[in-house]
């Protein structure tokens, strides 16, 4: 039985990486790694996780975390290089962070700062063109971050078809408040947030912004220039994403549609909704799926896609064991689901 370890497991993100890989045939759960929380009981941190509940966190180290043949780092944006370099050369690794996800050391400066840029990883993000592969030939992976993976889903395949402007991009994107994680903050207090929406980041300052031209970029064979705005939403979880970009002459919808039918229709997770259906969180919610629709608003020229993940699933954990299936030659949906739950 392949063994992984988890370290970050007491976040949001670490907590449903633990739940998928409880159910998970192929993988047993190894060492359960934490910072402030290490010696507490997995389910006084995650009282639902009731089969994992007298596991008792440890000290995030590399001695703890190496006896595995996979690791999932889970941890804050600019602390896993530093574990990652300790851990040994032999074991795969899956960073859900951002630390390896940025081809220009100069952005990452920039958007995030705090730490010199540690380098670049193979890019988890398995639907891109060629992205399967490389994840499937590699050692570690950089997962990708849950606002990028929505709208480099919608984006990609118009860009790389040609059909979109890559200099005049505006996305805006609504994220439940677990996308914030979980340490305690004014902003995310129920009296703050329910009943309300608000925007954060504003002015392209949003950490995710050159990822998500990175993404798009790599797609189309040219750089892309975007304007992204993201919103806090009164729920627990899910992204609806956005997306518009002005179309090129004589395109029309069909188009938009196909390219959209020909980049998805054979994947397991990425799912293109009938005409006239548009996605909604609540149907991806515990899942690793992502639901897509387009639209051409001839008024203004421009396309519209629209994109829904869990950003705990498909945006973080969901994708992380994804990413880990094709690492380890395991089947790539194995211990996934893209049916959701409801009401």
């Amino acid at each position: 039985m392949i063994r992984a370890s988890v370290a970050g497991a007491s976040g949001y993100a670490g907590g449903e990486l633990l739940r998928l890989l409880l159910a998970h045939p192929g993988i047993e759960i190894a060492a359960v790694a934490a910072g402030g929380k290490a010696g507490q009981t997995v389910g006084t941190v995650h009282p639902n996780l009731v089969d994992l509940a007298d596991r008792v966190l440890v000290e995030t180290s590399a001695e703890a975390l190496s006896d595995a043949d996979i690791v999932f780092l889970a941890l804050p944006h600019g602390q896993s290089a530093a574990l990652a370099a300790q851990l040994p050369g032999d074991v795969k690794i899956v960073d859900l962070g951002a630390d390896f996800r940025l081809l220009d050391g100069a952005k990452w400066t920039q958007y995030y700062g705090a730490t010199p840029h540690a380098g670049t990883w193979t890019y988890g993000l398995p639907e891109l063109p060629g992205a399967r592969a490389a994840v499937k030939s590699a050692t570690r992976v950089a997962n990708p971050g849950c606002y990028a993976t929505s709208v480099a889903l919608a984006l990609a395949p118009l860009a790389a078809a040609g059909l979109i402007a890559l200099d005049d991009i505006v996305v805006v994107s609504a994220s439940g408040t677990s996308g914030a994680g979980r340490s305690p903050s004014d902003a995310l207090l129920a009296t703050q947030v329910m009943g309300s929406m608000s925007a954060y980041k504003v002015g392209g300052v949003h950490q995710h912004t050159p990822e998500m031209e990175q993404s798009i970029a790599l797609a189309a064979g040219r750089d892309v220039r975007l304007s992204f705005t993201p919103l806090l939403a009164p729920m627990p979880r899910g992204i609806v994403s956005t997306c518009t970009a002005t179309v090129g002459e004589g395109v029309t919808v069909a188009a938009l549609q196909a390219a959209l039918h020909e980049a998805y229709d054979d994947e397991p997770f990425v799912h293109v909704l009938p005409e006239g259906q548009w996605p909604q969180t609540s149907s991806v919610g515990g899942t690793n799926a992502a639901h897509l629709q387009v639209a051409l608003d001839a008024h203004s020229g421009r396309a519209v896609v629209v994109s829904a993940i869990d950003n705990l699933g498909k945006g973080a954990a969901g994708q992380a064991l994804q990413n880990a299936n094709l690492l380890l030659g395991l089947p790539e949906t194995m211990g996934l689901t893209s049916n959701g739950v409801a009401p």
